[in-house]
């Protein structure tokens, strides 16, 4: 095992632990974030908050690898993150959505670039609407509606 895949393994720990300081302390202080929901996230305290914000939002969080691979200074991990939302989500804009009571299962790849045992640069991918869909944020469809 390598560099990164230690690290990212690390992360990982850190996140299902809900160690906020762990987190923080995996990524290089420049860091830079990228995810569906906030866009880019610069440096090691910002990304460490959006990390913290997500453990609250589902304090029982779990992650299920599917595979898990390392090139060089890079790895990447492909699974589900599953948790019930019994927190607050936080919103791009800086509101918070009530907790929804709702169970998420949601198909995820994460793609970090490590030096020096720190991430430089990680993005976060997961389906936006499949994760609004199963929080019960999207409206309704009426049957036979285009």
């Amino acid at each position: 095992m390598g560099d990164a895949r230690e690290t990212m393994d690390r992360m990982t720990r850190a996140m299902m632990s809900q160690d906020r300081a762990a987190m923080a302390a995996c990524y290089a202080e420049d860091a830079v974030a990228t995810s569906p929901d906030q866009g880019e996230i610069r440096g090691r305290d910002a990304i460490g908050s959006y990390l913290s914000q997500m453990a609250e939002a589902f304090p029982d969080a779990r992650y299920e690898p599917l595979e898990q691979h390392e090139a060089g200074n890079v790895a990447i991990d492909e699974g589900y993150f599953t948790g019930t939302n019994t927190g607050q989500i936080q919103m791009p804009q800086g509101e918070s959505l009530p907790p929804t009571g709702r169970e998420l299962r949601l198909r995820t790849c994460d793609v970090a670039r490590v030096e020096s045992g720190l991430i430089i640069s990680h993005h976060f991918y997961w389906d936006q609407l499949e994760f609004m869909g199963q929080m019960g944020l999207l409206p309704e469809s009426k049957p036979g509606a285009p």
